[in-house]
């Protein structure tokens, strides 16, 4: 068996045509920005729109949620921050799905949106999900690692962050 360079790895040029595997590539973290996007826009306005969850005490209340996983979560003083003021608690996480949310799907300020993502995703693993058991049945460390790729690549195609680059190297004759 011999091994050798591949020849097939250019970069795209105008005028050529891919074959799938370039543009699979070239769209792979698509499908991830859209499944993500969506399902943080739906959890922040899921938030929004449910009228028990945004209190202080009572049956689905933020506030209840939060006292009930304080003495499992990684960090309790940061679930004891949180029942300051549940309330502010979350409409912050509920505003901040939605901005992440809207980021990613569109692309604008995506690699700050995957960090916001990933910094949600990560108080919520060390919180609420943190007594899973075993771990990988809490949702919140997958969701984690979904927006790793994100932070470190962007929106680099359909998407606002592209269309801005893409202006700019037009104005500086690139």
């Amino acid at each position: 068996m011999t091994h050798g360079t591949r020849t097939d790895t250019h970069t795209q040029y105008l005028g050529e045509r891919r074959d799938w595997r370039e543009t699979a590539t070239h769209y792979a973290l698509l499908p991830l920005r859209i499944f993500l996007g969506v399902t943080f826009i739906y959890a922040g306005l899921d938030k929004l729109t449910d009228s028990a969850f945004m209190k202080a005490s009572g049956s689905g209340s933020i506030g209840d949620m939060m006292r009930t996983v304080r003495d499992s979560s990684a960090i309790p003083a940061l679930v004891d921050l949180s029942l300051k003021n549940p309330v502010g608690f979350g409409y912050a996480i509920a505003f901040g799905e939605l901005a992440v949310g809207i980021g990613i799907l569109i692309g604008l300020f995506a690699r700050l949106a995957a960090l916001g993502g990933a910094l949600i995703s990560l108080s919520l693993w060390l919180t609420v999900s943190w007594a899973s058991d075993p771990y990988y049945y809490g949702n919140d460390l997958p969701y984690l690692f979904c927006w790793t790729p994100l932070v470190l690549a962007g929106a680099s195609y359909w998407s606002v962050d592209a269309v801005i680059k893409r202006r700019r190297q037009q104005r500086a004759g690139y």
